[in-house]
């Protein structure tokens, strides 16, 4: 958090706090300020464990730095330990490459029958039927 201090910085604020507290009050002014911070994080800390007693059992090793984004797409992505959404196989699974070249895809999970990306004709259009009322014809990417 402040690795971009400078030890002269540092000093320069001593220095400062000296002359406009004086060194009589300064103590007093570090105890106080320690004070605060210990309140401050004592109050987090028991807002967090209300939330987890809240949540029930399954969440007690629920960690609140998972719900920034940055951190659950590298938790995720990079190798975390669990994988509770499937990412990890899906990745491993996936192969761009015969979706983008128009191929049949390999077999997910491992069942046959995979996604295919190729043109067909709409069952309606093929069958001739004609629409009920309020139905709505089948999307046809080409008929632009």
């Amino acid at each position: 958090m402040f690795s971009d201090v400078s030890g002269l910085e540092v000093l320069t604020l001593v220095v400062m706090a000296i002359i406009i507290f004086g060194p009589d009050k300064l103590p007093k002014l570090i105890q106080d300020t320690m004070g605060f911070i210990r309140k401050i994080r004592s109050f987090a800390d028991n807002a967090k464990e209300d939330i987890r007693t809240e949540l029930g059992p399954e969440f007690q090793d629920f960690e609140f730095e998972d719900l920034n984004p940055k951190n659950f797409v590298r938790k995720q992505l990079m190798g975390g330990q669990d994988d509770p959404l499937g990412l990890k196989e899906m990745k491993d699974t996936l192969d761009i490459r015969s979706v983008l070249d128009d191929k049949p895809s390999a077999p997910v999970n491992g069942r046959s029958g995979g996604v295919s990306f190729e043109k067909s004709a709409p069952a309606a259009a093929s069958t001739g039927a004609p629409l009920a009322p309020g139905e709505r014809p089948p999307f046809d990417p080409d008929a632009t």
